[in-house]
């Protein structure tokens, strides 16, 4: 009898030492069995496979593409608000937001001092103009700012220095220039102290600013000079028809996100009030609040994340099935084997467990594998499609848990039925 079990499955303890059938033991026979039928078994672990490989790949081009908007969002600047002037018309054309510059100093101030949940005001003039170097030229947009411009819109400089106090107050003749100005115009050159002309006038370069590549709106952010607001107003904007005291736009920036809501209302309260808009009448201003576009474009990625993370997870569940059938199929199969073990003394749980092993090895070895080929295809996604990828530890770690819970789910009910066999009705199976 000893003989005939063993050559049928492998070598399962006698009823003397049955209890002492360990979880080694279980492991070693699971094996056994497997590679009884090892191509059957490397076939049924496809489905692991290609499943836990997309978890992983689907999963970090997801995390990629969030992180990927989160420098967006940190380049156009966090918890921001932009105010804008009114909007006018010539000759029956109407303008749009801005085209009205009813935005004065006084505003700035009193939105400084007035709304505590604010933390940067920074008024804006803007325009297009051509800037010269020697025999270099190139046409930009130019932008007269306040110090905290910087802080509200997330700029930074790479070289150089940002603006000094005098600089501001005392309408002084520098700049700054993003890095497709410079390259432009100055190539490969330092051009921190060089002098451009903007326009007719004559401007020193203070410093070159940091890139921030794609702007929130599609275009070139580095396509841009700076200088300051004093500055821009007597130099610059004089062909813009705008009065003394004026800006175009002003930016708002609050410490928290959650402050935004009552920051927003709060400066729509006061500008009405030191415009003298009475109840019902249209304002004068345009206020637009960028979470509101930062929201619908995180919300848009996570459903994206959703819909890439439910696509892998049915890929294992079809290789969770899989498992399932091709053990259901081996229970059948080893019936009369089922039923020679239990005679020389193993119990139901013995059977239970050592199916429920050979699930979970044919799901832990599709894992790993699955794992190798997820972390080739995230490389490769990122290297020649160009895909933004995030992989990380957390990733794998959830791909070795979804492996496990495929093995224990979709093997307990083979591993369930095989233990439940009647030892004599197995015995009598041809």
């Amino acid at each position: 009898m000893n003989a005939n079990t063993e050559s049928a499955a492998g070598p399962w303890p006698t009823a003397e030492v049955s209890k002492r059938v360990g979880f080694g033991d279980i492991l070693a026979m699971a094996m056994f069995a497997l590679r009884g039928n090892l191509m059957r078994s490397v076939l049924t672990a496809l489905g692991v496979i290609i499943g836990i490989a997309a978890v992983i790949v689907m999963v970090s081009v997801g995390q990629g593409t969030q992180a990927e908007l989160d420098r967006t969002i940190s380049n156009l600047g966090s918890n921001r608000i932009e105010v804008f002037g009114g909007s006018g018309g010539r000759g029956g054309v109407r303008g749009g937001a801005g085209s009205i510059s009813t935005l004065t100093d006084g505003d700035i101030a009193a939105i400084r001092n007035e709304i505590s949940e604010i933390q940067y005001v920074a008024g804006q003039v803007r325009g297009g103009t051509q800037v010269v170097n020697a025999e270099q030229n190139w046409s930009t947009q130019w932008i007269g700012i306040q110090p905290d411009h910087f802080a509200t819109n997330g700029w930074q400089v790479d070289r150089g220095s940002v603006f000094g106090e005098r600089d501001y107050s005392g309408g002084a003749k520098v700049l700054l220039i993003g890095t497709t100005v410079a390259d432009k115009l100055f190539g490969n050159s330092d051009p921190v102290g060089a002098s451009v002309r903007v326009g007719r006038v004559p401007f020193v370069v203070a410093g070159v600013l940091k890139s921030k590549g794609q702007s929130g709106w599609g275009g070139d952010a580095d396509d841009i000079i700076m200088l300051p607001l004093e500055t821009a107003r007597r130099r610059l904007s004089g062909s813009m028809n705008m009065a003394p005291g004026t800006v175009q736009s002003i930016s708002v920036g609050t410490a928290r996100a959650e402050d935004l809501p009552a920051a927003e209302r709060q400066l729509n309260e006061l500008l009405r009030q030191r415009h003298k808009i009475q109840p019902g009448a249209e304002d004068d201003f345009t206020v637009r609040n960028l979470t509101e576009i930062v929201s619908a474009r995180s919300q848009t990625t996570r459903l994206m994340s959703l819909l890439l993370g439910a696509v892998a997870t049915i890929s294992l569940i079809v290789g969770g099935i899989g498992i399932m059938n091709i053990m259901l199929v081996s229970v059948t199969e080893r019936i009369r084997e089922i039923g020679l073990r239990m005679a020389v003394g193993a119990g139901p749980r013995e059977i239970q467990l050592q199916f429920l092993a050979e699930a979970m090895l044919i799901s832990l070895g599709g894992g790993a594998i699955g794992i190798a080929l997820g972390i080739g295809g995230t490389v490769v996604t990122s290297r020649f499609i160009a895909l933004p990828v995030e992989l990380n530890v957390q990733v794998i770690g959830l791909a070795t848990a979804f492996a496990v819970a495929t093995g224990l789910f979709f093997g307990y009910y083979p591993a369930r039925k095989a233990s439940r066999l009647d030892p004599i009705e197995a015995l009598r199976q041809q």
